[in-house]
């Protein structure tokens, strides 16, 4: 793990965020780059729900076929939460926020950590602004290196935090659907709170499935006899 500080400016590549701090990404740019990455984000996105965890500590995400045989190599991945970590560098530096970033690769996916302070306006409310975050941290990445990146971005351990508590709600729904044998549809949730929901119910003996589409899609937790639409936590 490697940390450089939220205060460095050391000249790290120059920010393209389109969230409006500080220079956004010119009309042009962010044109092209949504026609180019809108079919990549949409599979980053379901890739994050319905893969299998490559270790116990990794986030939520998982990956389907696809993504395994195109697994990139460790020193991709190294590559990756470098660029990434200048790129939230910069940024933290722009908004004048105080933040250590940690890097790390977590079984096939490079993690970015900014630590050592709360910093809610990088997370916003339920999560909002981090995954907004996360993308533009993965546009980044993929700007530099030409290929689609699964790169976790944490601020504050708000997903650590976040994945004990759905956790704790994929549990006391298991329990309740098998007291009442009636399905309980969860709230809307994204990719990464499914894909713990999911593991959750599974842990507990029940099945579970996605429902709805984005950003209103939703777990469905199933009783065990019940027939599936889709194989727990598989479409997602």
């Amino acid at each position: 793990m490697v940390a450089v500080t939220g205060d460095d400016n050391s000249g790290g590549p120059a920010l393209t965020d389109s969230t409006g701090i500080n220079g956004a990404i010119s009309a042009d740019d962010e044109a092209a780059d949504q026609a180019g990455t809108t079919e990549s984000t949409e599979q980053l996105a379901e890739s994050d729900e319905t893969a299998a965890p490559a270790a116990p500590a990794a986030e939520d995400d998982q990956d389907g076929a696809e993504a395994s045989e195109d697994a990139p190599s460790p020193p991709d991945l190294e590559q990756e939460s470098e660029i990434a970590a200048d790129y939230i560098e910069g940024l933290l530096d722009v908004a004048d926020l105080d933040g250590d970033i940690d890097m790390d690769v977590e079984g096939d996916r490079p993690v970015v950590s900014v630590v050592g302070a709360t910093l809610t306006e990088l997370v916003g409310p339920k999560g909002e602004v981090l995954e907004a975050l996360q993308e533009l941290t993965r546009l980044a990445v993929h700007r530099q290196t030409g290929t689609r990146s699964r790169i976790m971005l944490d601020v504050g351990g708000y997903r650590a935090r976040r994945r004990e508590e759905l956790a704790e709600l994929g549990r006391t729904a298991a329990e309740e659907v098998s007291r009442t044998g009636v399905p309980q549809r969860l709230d809307a949730m994204t990719p990464f709170e499914r894909k713990v929901v999911h593991d959750a119910v599974a842990a507990a003996g029940l099945r579970s499935e996605s429902e709805g589409e984005e950003p209103t899609r939703r777990v469905v937790v199933l009783p065990a006899e019940d027939a599936v639409m889709e194989p727990a936590g598989g479409q997602g």
